[in-house]
């Protein structure tokens, strides 16, 4: 029988009460039990940046967390910032600036542009490349991703 712990934790604006394995990844936990598929794996080894999630208001990788970790913490993820009908400016801005394709690595990337925000103006091309460096995408080239990020960050 595994070993369950109770956890408690608010995850965009809902608070849940779970038992989870020791072991359990904080990705795991918010894919599966919480059935937030944004939250994705492209590595699980912290590399990628697919996965990233906002803990306790600071971007996290949640394929290197376990939910344990996270008791009692606040997490966002890209469900919290908008829908269809009304996008987040930094959602807007990506659609804006065709800046995904594929979709895969751009809930991890809002949430980390989002976070780089809070800490830094972002207001030159080579301060965001640095900043979203963190965050790998095979799809964009990155350019129409830089551009969304200077068209909402300098607003």
């Amino acid at each position: 029988m595994p070993d369950l712990h109770r956890i408690t934790v608010t995850v965009n604006g809902i608070q849940y009460e779970r038992d989870v394995e020791a072991r359990r990844l904080l990705g795991d936990f918010l894919r599966e039990d919480l059935e937030l598929k944004s939250v994705h794996f492209g590595c699980e080894h912290g590399v990628c940046g697919a996965c990233t999630i906002h803990l306790d208001g600071v971007s996290v990788r949640s394929c290197l967390t376990f939910a344990v970790q996270v008791d009692g913490a606040d997490i966002r993820t890209v469900e919290s910032l908008g829908d269809v009908d009304n996008l987040h400016p930094l959602q807007h801005a990506f659609r804006e600036h065709h800046a995904l394709q594929c979709g895969y690595c751009t809930p991890g990337m809002l949430m980390t542009v989002l976070d780089l925000k809070q800490k830094y103006a972002l207001a030159s091309d080579d301060e965001i490349r640095d900043g979203i460096s963190g965050n790998l995408c095979r799809c964009t080239g990155y350019q129409n991703i830089i551009s969304a990020v200077r068209d909402w960050a300098c607003k």
